[in-house]
Order: C-alpha cells, then sequence, then structure tokens
C-alpha cells in the first residue's frame, strides 16, 4: 500500500503564522511525548523565525530548545527550514559561518533540512546542500512557488531537475501563500513525478481557501509527504488539519502511518494552547479568516501575522488595506520575486514606506538597495529601470550591508564563547548580544539541584543549599516520588551548577 506521510507543523510554522511564533517552549513541554507517539514522517520544529523570536521576545536559548526537542522526541525525525545562504537570518553569510551553523543544528539534534531561496537562486543553496549531505542529514531542497509571467511549469521543474543534480534528496513545493490552485497542483506535481526521481512533498497555506482542495490533488499526483498543522493550529494562514488529512490519505486508499487516537490527545493539548494565545491577544482574527485577495497580494501567512502585528504596535492598522494593494505593485517593479523571507520582509517593509510616505521609493530601506545591487541573488525578472535608478540614486558609497564577518574572525574577536553562542551573535549581532547577556544574568539567580542516593542515613541537608528551596525540593520529591518522609532520608540533594 501506498504510503503519503505527513510533516507536523504545529511548532514551527503553524505558530508562526497564527501567533507570530511566540510560542514558549512551556506551551507544548508536556506534549512532546505523545507527539513522539504519533508517527509523523517527521516534526518541523525548528527555523524559520522561530530563531529570532526565541532570543528577540521569549527570552529563551534556540540551541537549548533544539536540545531540548532532541530529548524528548527521540523516535521522531525533527525537521528545519533554511534559507540557504541566509540561514535564520536577514542577510548573506559567508561559507564558513553557513557549514558551522548546520553542522552545530545537526549535532544538537537536527535530521532533515529543509533548504530554499527566496529567489530560487541556485547558488545560494549550494553549501547548504554540500553541508547537510557532509553531514549525515537528509537535504530537503524547496522551491518557492509564485505566480507570475516568468514563473511557469516548465521553469519549475528545471529547478527541481538541478536541485535533484546538486544532491537533493527530496523536492518540495513551499507554497507559502497558499495560491497554488488544485488544477496548477495537479499539472505541476505530474510534471515533477516524470521528470525527477526524487520524493515530492508540499507546504502550502490555507490563506485563500485552495489547501484543502490542493492537497486531494496532490494525493491524486504522487505527493509523498504533506505539510499540516494539527486541527487547533490550522487553517486561516496555516496549513490544512492533520487530524482532516489524514483521514483524506486513509479514504483515497493509502496510509500515512499515524495514530490517530495519538493526534486527538495532541490535539487536545494544543486546543488551550490556542484559547489561552488568543485570549492574551497573540492571535488576530484576521489570520483565522479565508482571504482570496491573496491571490493578488501572494502575502505568505508568516508575513500577514507579523504585519498586522507591527501595523497594531505603531497604530497604522487602518492603513492594512491600501498596503496590501501596494505589495503586488512593489513586487511587480522588483522583478517578481516570490515573497518568502527574506524577500517578504523587505517588500512588505517597503510598501509600509511608500504608502506612509505618499511617495513610492521616497524612502528606500537598505535591504532594498541591496537587493536591487543583486547582492541577494538574480532577480526572475528584470527590476523596473525607473524604480532601479530610484533606488540606487540614494545609496551609500562603499561595501554592501550584506558584508559579514567569517567565522574564523569572529571566534578571534570573541574567544569566551562556544560555537552556539557565537552563531547566535553572527546572525543576530545587537539582539543576539542582548540575549547573551540577559541570559547571563537571569543564570546567576538559577541552580540545578541534583538528587542523588545516601549511603548511609542521615539528615537530607547541604551546606550550600538555601532551607526554603531544600524545603520545597523535598515535597516535590515525596508528591513524584511516593516517598514517606524516612524514604526521602535516603536522598541527597545539593547545589550543581547554573542553568
Amino acid at each position: 500500500m501506498r504510503k503519503i506521510q505527513l510533516t507536523e507543523t504545529v511548532l514551527r510554522d503553524a505558530n508562526q503564522s497564527l501567533m507570530s511564533t511566540r510560542m514558549s517552549i512551556d506551551s507544548f513541554r508536556e506534549i512532546l511525548g505523545e507527539m513522539d507517539k504519533v508517527g509523523y514522517y517527521s516534526v518541523e520544529c525548528w527555523g524559520g523565525a522561530t530563531f529570532d523570536s526565541c532570543i528577540r521576545y521569549l527570552d529563551e536559548d534556540p540551541w537549548e530548545r533544539l536540545a531540548f526537542f532532541r530529548k524528548h522526541m527521540p523516535n521522531t525525525k525533527l525537521q528545519m527550514l533554511l534559507r540557504g545562504q541566509n540561514l535564520l537570518g536577514y542577510k548573506h553569510y559567508p561559507d564558513d559561518v553557513v557549514r558551522r551553523f548546520i553542522a552545530t543544528a545537526v549535532d544538537t539534534g537536527i535530521d532533515i533540512i529543509r533548504i530554499f531561496d527566496a529567489l530560487n537562486d541556485l547558488d545560494n543553496l549550494r553549501v547548504s546542500v554540500d553541508e547537510t549531505l557532509r553531514r549525515g542529514a537528509h537535504a530537503s531542497c524547496a522551491i518557492s512557488y509564485t505566480v507570475s509571467p516568468v514563473h511557469s511549469v516548465e521553469k519549475y521543474v528545471d529547478i527541481a531537475k538541478a536541485m535533484e543534480d546538486m544532491g537533493a534528496q527530496s523536492i518540495c513545493i513551499k507554497d507559502m501563500a497558499g495560491i497554488l490552485s488544485p488544477t496548477a497542483c495537479g499539472e505541476l506535481f505530474t510534471a515533477l513525478r516524470e521528470n525527477v526521481k526524487l520524493p515530492l512533498l508540499l507546504h502550502s497555506h490555507c490563506s485563500t481557501g485552495y489547501a484543502y482542495m490542493t492537497y486531494l490533488k496532490a494525493i491524486e499526483s504522487g505527493a509523498d509527504v504533506l505539510d499540516t498543522a494539527i486541527s487547533a493550529f490550522s487553517g486561516g494562514v496555516s496549513q490544512p488539519p492533520t487530524e482532516t488529512v489524514e483521514r483524506v490519505i486513509r479514504e483515497s486508499g493509502f496510509t500515512s502511518g499515524c495514530d490517530a487516537l495519538a493526534m486527538t490527545r495532541v490535539n487536545d493539548h494544543f486546543k488551550n494552547v490556542f484559547s489561552q494565545a488568543r485570549d492574551k491577544g497573540l492571535i488576530s482574527d484576521k489570520a483565522l479568516g479565508t482571504n482570496p485577495f491573496t491571490l493578488t497580494s501572494q502575502i505568505p501567512g508568516g508575513m500577514y501575522s507579523n504585519l498586522l502585528s507591527q501595523l497594531k504596535e505603531q497604530n497604522i492598522l487602518d492603513k492594512l488595506d491600501e498596503i496590501l494593494q501596494e505589495v503586488p505593485r512593489v513586487r511587480k517593479d522588483l522583478g517578481y520575486p516570490p515573497l518568502v523571507t527574506p524577500i517578504s520582509q523587505m517588500v512588505g517593509t517597503q510598501s509600509v514606506m511608500n504608502v506612509l510616505c505618499g511617495e513610492a521609493y521616497g524612502r528606500v530601506i537598505e535591504s532594498v538597495r541591496d537587493y536591487v545591487k543583486g547582492d541577494y541573488g538574480k532577480a526572475p525578472s528584470p527590476i523596473d529601470p525607473e524604480v532601479a535608478r530610484k533606488v540606487l540614486a540614494t545609496a551609500k558609497e562603499g561595501k554592501s550591508g550584506l558584508q559579514q564577518p567569517t567565522f574564523a574572525q569572529a571566534r578571534q574577536e570573541h574567544p569566551e564563547l562556544d560555537d552556539r553562542d557565537l552563531l547566535t551573535l553572527l546572525l543576530f549581532p545587537q539582539v543576539g548580544e542582548q540575549f547573551l547577556t540577559k541570559r547571563e544574568e537571569l543564570r546567576k539567580t538559577r541552580f540545578r539541584y541534583k538528587v542523588t542516593p545516601r549511603e548511609e542515613l542521615t539528615e537530607l541537608r547541604g551546606e550550600e543549599t538555601d532551607p526554603d528551596i531544600l524545603a520545597l525540593l523535598t515535597g516535590i520529591l515525596a508528591y513524584y516520588l511516593d516517598l514517606e518522609p524516612e524514604g526521602l532520608k535516603l536522598l541527597k540533594i545539593q547545589k550543581e551548577e547554573t542553568v
């Protein structure tokens, strides 16, 4: 029986799309063991905007978060999203930084790296694919799907064949805005199946309403893996519901290999997470509906939820419709790039600038200048000459804003940092430095306590242990270990180290 597997996105893209990646580790720590029993092809839990959000908003170390996933989901393949030469930041990084980052991610627990470039520029993928393969992880190359006068099924097939030649072990169609129609999906997957020998994956969003029907067409047209979100975090600008898609797979005569009852228990947990996030204002009702205008704007889910959040913070939410109308114009001016990070952020921000200034490109953000210079790669089609002239007219002389220090240079400047912290600093210099400083301050007030059997029956005490903390730990141990006070005397509790 043919197997069509599922990648669960609630820990990465679903929460990025619906709640701007504000899901803290406390939101899911209790359910990971149950998720590990479902039988997913993979769980997408890292990469994308999660790294940035952890250090910028959640005060969590993203590397420790990944290690936590690995520890509590030992039987499930962990998947991350990587922006090729951009890694998880918003600029291109030197090759040695890219290689060290991938090596560290794999060492910390990543099994599958889905690698894409916002412009589908293959040169921006080569180092990432090579290093992923060298480290023994699965290199899944993703094609950023968009609709424009310069994109076609033939073009996407050519990209997929080039990715296969590069060493990709699977090909994903990454439909960020949910604009892949059922008809187009059938044509594309049929053509891919005829031209490449690799497993085919589909990632889409429900933004336009297409995805529910498109997934069925993908099942019929040869897809091997579908990205879904547990139903509490599905729909709107997120993915189709895991449970429903799993049932459609079975009713189509195939199997997913997933435990439907385990999925129900996972969803019961995330129902509460969703409800609490909505009550806190972390989820906007605008991100939950269907918006056919997305077929025109092509704004991806994560971009839309972040745009809503930012406009709300600046008290200019009334400008939303005008900004949404501006996005397609800016995209056309820039040569029809797919709207995916980091291109989606620069197009969105420039659209906001155009609306607020009342003049197109009256103020130009630095990343748009770098894009027009070609620093992000080759645009899908020529940039509007007049726009290019206006954008570059105010460009500063000197090096591009994308220039970054190599890992070796950064190591000389920061010999006190381990590789993980150094990579955090390289990807996000200002925010990373603030995070590392704050983390060290927190560690001074947080401790790990080690519990070991005592050789002799003595009093439960320790010279370095705070009496109040000791009393609390004693109560916790008595509850969880079901020990009487006399039994607790067999345990030794001592302060071990800061965490």
